[in-house]
């Protein structure tokens, strides 16, 4: 280097070199910029080792943003001076775009530090690098984070109209995936609150915000106020400087703000330079900007590195010079390219990570960190490297979201149902939700154990569950869900297709089905004449005319017969010849009378031909008593239930009997939307019916059952606790349908997983069993017992008889083993499973096995076949068993037509439990 040093131009050997910074927000209580270059300069200095005996100076230059004749001015004083490299500025693109032109022509490099925002040319100086992320690799990375969470549906709001060219990358995976994506603009006026009413009327949970770090949060403040930082929206911010926004006022636990950093928090004069920049804030500031280094302010820390670097390995090749240059002269610095190509070959970990350039001077080869909010500020979830793409860490963001219900206040919308949510008797004494009770009460107290949030149970002001209008809004619970005003709907709220694509739904706490409620149709009381209601009027009639006729018959034989003529004194015999015949008329009329009353009469036949009469009268009396008293028994005793239909097609099939559902319910969207031809027919009688046949309730339904000649459409579930409490009431054919009662949330509630995994814990612990026996079972009503389970009872214990009944259908069976002590002599147990068809032949097998008695019995009791009977059996077969042995086992085989799928089982036994078993 000596050669250098000797001649005319001053030579990078002890002298110091400069590199120019041009700040256009050069104040110490902004960025830092000033502060981060001299920190920067400082720390090359206090290690020669670098740079041998030359020393690194810096000079500032300041100007006002987007001054086109100040910069070009700027730049005029720049050039003599000698400098290496310009570096800047960081927020003015206009100012920015001048110096990467001029310093092309001098071949001076420059170091770009601010985001791109205006459309790329085709041709960029060579002498241009840019150490801000491109907006092309920040939209490919929000491309991957909207993928990772499955969004199909988002708003991206624009601050400047060249965002759409900015983010091209994310408008053509859109296009290719014919997902939608919104763009709204900020108006002049600068206030977004127009445009994020829009938004929240446009029911969109994914927001996507390109502007500057400031109206970024300003945006964000607009929404709190309109009540949409919340747990069902997503921001995503792709701004880098947004994460050292202060989020005070937004300390939710459960809004989900997703953003974007590129600072190396590991670097090791991280630290120091984040402390640095605070205690500057603190000593010359009012108030510190930040929670962190501003970007621009680490860039420029990067950048001198980036350039102390290149001349350090440049200046190991070659002995280099400054020379000045003069903006009214053709000359350039003739080592420019050469310190261009090696600023191209850097690479060094900076305070923005990775540092390198591609062939275009653009950073390559450097990962973008996805930030999360939470309440200890923000954390990582996962990173986007441009070579590797998205690599999110899935175990972080689910701990955020089970970390956002601890403690969480849920507004949980429901309506007043029996039994799932009922007032107390005190209700006026109470507050909150201590006014409640009922089975979605206890199921909710379950879920916040599980979960471990607080619920404020709220009644849904139309007290409807919830119905499309004409003009695309909801009503009810869904309405509420959808305007976020609940955070749960919890009631017995149906799954449905259609509230499916407005809302979401838990997995299905509850299986049912639509059935058909009715009244019990009594006979009549017993009147004065009921006694002639055994036999009807044709047989009184006829045993009217019987009785006449032997009653003549009688009188006549007896006129006939010598045998019943005799004399009135046999002791005046041969003195008075005087005979006398019994049978008069009016003792032949008596005398049937006493042997149909079974009385009998003091008149005694004499004659065969009266014996034989007589006879014939009193058999036919001894039937006909039996057959009256056998039947006047039944008619005074029981209570004959005449139900005139039996199964939903009656009910469609005839117009005497009105029916109806509930209105808004999911039972009338069901015949609604339904293309059975049986079901649309009765929609249309529905629909059309006047007065109304729908209810506003399921009591004013059954209120309109037993009072009026009327069939009500409801759940299978609320047809069971009806009828336990109503003996009036009966349930009329089988389920029209299958569906399931889930938990209503509003769409892209991120607590949908978490109460998917407590309700199938709840289910597979049977506390969903437990609670719905709790409040259905202690009906003052029997359960009902189904003429064909009478039926298949009884051919079920004759089949025992049999070994096997021919053609036998390969089907899957189900056995329940009933584990007794050998004292145990009588067992009590239920059994539920799910809709059957029973196809003969059945096979009853028996097998012994000391100590295990195995049992099978199906009851199809109610229509949905949950089949529910108590069977008593005393062990009787001592006789048959060989000494010694102390129980027997029975094994029952049926087959079947259908797929066999075992509900949950209930077993009461004094001893022993009850084990199912699939058998294919």
């Amino acid at each position: 280097m000596s050669s250098a040093c000797s001649s005319g131009a001053p030579a990078l050997c002890g002298a110091p070199w400069i590199p120019a910074a041009i700040l256009d927000d050069p104040m110490e209580c902004s960025r830092g910029e000033r502060l981060s270059i001299t920190l920067a300069k400082n720390r090359i200095n206090r290690a020669p080792e670098r740079l041998g005996k030359a020393k690194v100076e810096v000079d500032i230059f300041e100007l006002l943003r987007d001054s086109e004749y100040e910069t070009a001015e700027t730049m005029c004083q720049i050039l003599p001076k000698g400098v290496v490299a310009v570096l800047g500025p960081s927020s003015s693109p206009a100012s920015s775009s001048i110096i990467s032109n001029i310093c092309g022509e001098k071949e001076v490099p420059h170091f770009k530090v601010a985001p791109e925002e205006f459309i790329k040319f085709q041709f960029q100086r060579f002498t241009t690098l840019n150490l801000h992320p491109s907006n092309t690799d920040i939209s490919v990375a929000v491309a991957g984070v909207l993928n990772f969470f499955n969004c199909t549906t988002a708003c991206l709001i624009c601050a400047k109209a060249e965002c759409l060219l900015n983010l091209e990358k994310l408008l053509r995976q859109f296009l290719i995936s014919k997902d939608t994506l919104s763009v709204r603009m900020l108006d002049d006026t600068r206030d977004p609150t127009p445009l994020l009413k829009e938004i929240r009327d446009d029911k969109t949970a994914t927001i996507i915000i390109h502007a500057n770090a400031s109206m970024s949060h300003t945006i964000l403040l607009k929404a709190a106020e309109l009540g949409m930082v919340s747990a069902y929206y997503t921001y995503i911010f792709t701004n880098l400087e947004f994460s050292l926004q202060r989020m005070d006022s937004l300390m939710d636990d459960r809004v989900n703000i997703l953003g974007f950093s590129i600072f190396n928090q590991s670097h090791a004069f991280f630290q120091e330079f984040a402390q640095s920049l605070n205690q500057s804030w603190q000593e010359n500031c009012d108030h510190v900007p930040f929670t962190g280094p501003a970007l621009s302010s680490a860039l420029l820390f990067d950048a001198v590195y980036a350039v102390v670097t290149a001349v350090q390995e440049l200046n190991r090749s070659q002995e280099i010079g400054v020379k000045p240059l003069s903006c009214g002269s053709a000359q350039i610095w003739q080592h420019g390219t050469s310190l261009m190509n090696y600023l191209r070959m850097v690479e060094l970990e900076g305070l923005t990570g990775h540092i390198e350039f591609n062939s275009k001077g653009q950073r390559s080869n450097y990962a973008l960190k996805i930030l999360q909010f939470t309440r200890n500020g923000f954390r990582q979830i996962g990173q986007w490297h441009v070579a590797d793409g998205l690599s999110m860490d899935s175990r972080l963001y689910a701990s955020n979201i089970s970390d956002s219900l601890f403690n969480t206040t849920l507004v949980v919308t429901t309506i007043l149902e029996n039994p799932y949510l009922m007032l107390k008797g005190n209700h006026q004494e109470m507050e909150g939700n201590d006014r409640y009770e009922g089975f979605c009460v206890d199921m909710l107290k379950e879920l916040a154990e599980i979960l471990r949030f607080n619920y404020k149970i709220r009644l849904v002001g139309d007290g409807v569950y919830g119905v499309p209008e004409a003009n695309g809004t909801w009503t009810g619970m869904v309405g509420e869900l959808i305007a976020r005003k609940a955070d749960l709907a919890v009631a017995g709220l149906t799954i449905t297709a259609e509230r499916e694509k407005v809302i979401d739904f838990s997995k299905p706490f509850m299986t049912l089905g639509i059935s058909i409620l009715y009244r019990v149709h009594m006979g009549r009381k017993p009147g004065y004449f009921s006694f002639l209601d055994p036999f009807s009027p044709g047989v009184w009639l006829f045993m009217l005319l019987a009785y006449l006729a032997v009653s003549c018959v009688l009188f006549l034989v007896a006129r006939l017969t010598p045998y019943e003529w005799y004399s009135p004194h046999p002791c005046a015999q041969g003195r008075c010849n005087l005979l006398v015949n019994q049978y008069s008329l009016g003792n032949s009329l008596w005398f049937p009378v006493g042997g149909f009353m079974q009385q009998g009469s003091t008149i005694a036949p004499r004659a065969l031909s009266t014996r034989c009469v007589s006879g014939v009268w009193w058999a036919f009396t001894l039937i006909i008593i039996s057959s009256y008293t056998a039947n006047l028994a039944a008619f005074l005793t029981v209570q004959r239930m005449d139900v005139p239909i039996e199964s939903v097609d009656d009910l469609a099939d005839q117009t005497a009997i009105e029916y109806g559902t509930i209105h808004g319910g999911s039972s009338m969207t069901f015949f609604q939307n339904s293309r059975y031809q049986t079901y649309q027919r009765m929609w249309n009688y529905m629909y059309s019916k006047q007065p109304s046949v729908f209810v506003k309730s399921t009591e004013e339904g059954i209120a309109r059952v037993l009072n009026s000649n009327y069939a009500f459409l409801l759940e299978s579930t609320m047809n069971e606790y009806y009828r336990q409490r109503d003996c009036n009431l009966t349930q009329i054919g089988g389920l029209l349908d299958t569906k399931g009662y889930g938990i209503g949330m509003p769409v892209g509630s991120v607590f949908r997983d978490e109460f998917d995994l407590a309700i199938l814990q709840l289910q597979e612990n049977n506390r969903l069993e437990i609670l719905k026996r709790k409040w259905w079972e202690g009906g003052k009503c029997p359960k009902e017992e189904d003429h064909r389970a009478k039926g298949l009872k009884e051919q079920l214990r004759h089949s025992e008889r049999s070994e096997q009944c021919p053609q036998p259908q390969v089907c899957p069976l189900i056995t329940c083993s009933l584990r007794l002590d050998s004292s145990s002599k009588i067992h009590t147990y239920d059994i539920c499973f799910a809709s059957v068809d029973i196809c003969p032949p059945w096979t009853v097998k028996k097998n012994s096995n000391a100590g295990t008695v195995s049992y099978l019995f199906l009851y199809l009791g109610d229509e949905h076949y949950h089949l529910t009977s108590v069977f008593e059996e005393r062990m009787n077969h001592e006789g048959r068993k060989k000494e010694g042995r102390k129980q027997a086992s029975k094994q029952a085989t049926i087959s079947r037509t259908s797929r066999l799928v075992p509900l949950p089982m209930s077993v009461a036994s004094q001893r022993g439990t009850l084990t199912p078993q699939l058998v294919a």
